[in-house]
């Protein structure tokens, strides 16, 4: 499996603009997989005053649901994924965001998240599909966006 890019939104080391998450992956002998981060949401994230924007709670939770397909030695993409959004999320608070494989069927994995505060109250909590895809096309699709486009006239 090809190593994840590293100006990712959520995890690349290298977005000086992305959120910079690390995760822990744990698996257990039973086929438990779970991934788990702690993070500080700055305030350059914010949504509603004092509060972290809903399309940043959607990265945590997709984040954390993406991690435990690593185990797997796939790689897979969101297809759906339902959030609820139990309560605002205040910025430059301590979190804890947690993700677990639920099942797999075929080449679609369901996986689970939610987002914790430092007080055990769940603040908000997916569920998502994500379907494996072929590295190979992945990486042509890459070259393809890579290569400088094609400027073609019309005969006037």
């Amino acid at each position: 499996m090809p190593a994840s890019g590293t100006h990712c939104f959520g995890c690349g080391p290298d977005n000086s603009n992305g959120l910079r998450l690390q995760f822990t992956i744990d698996t257990d002998g039973d086929g438990t997989i779970s991934s788990t981060a702690t993070t500080r949401i700055a305030a350059q994230y914010e949504g509603p005053p004092g509060f972290v924007h809903g399309g940043i709670i959607a990265t945590l939770l997709d984040e954390a649901m993406s991690k435990v397909n690593r185990p797997l030695q796939v790689i897979a993409m969101t297809r759906h994924m339902e959030i609820d959004y139990l309560r605002p999320i205040p910025l430059e608070t301590t979190l804890m965001i947690q993700g677990h494989h639920i099942r797999r069927d075929g080449r679609k994995l369901f996986n689970a998240a939610q987002i914790v505060d430092a007080d055990g109250h769940v603040l908000a909590k997916a569920k998502g599909v994500f379907v494996i895809v072929d590295p190979a096309l992945i990486a042509e699709r890459a070259q393809r966006l890579k290569a400088p486009l094609e400027v073609t006239s019309s005969p006037a």
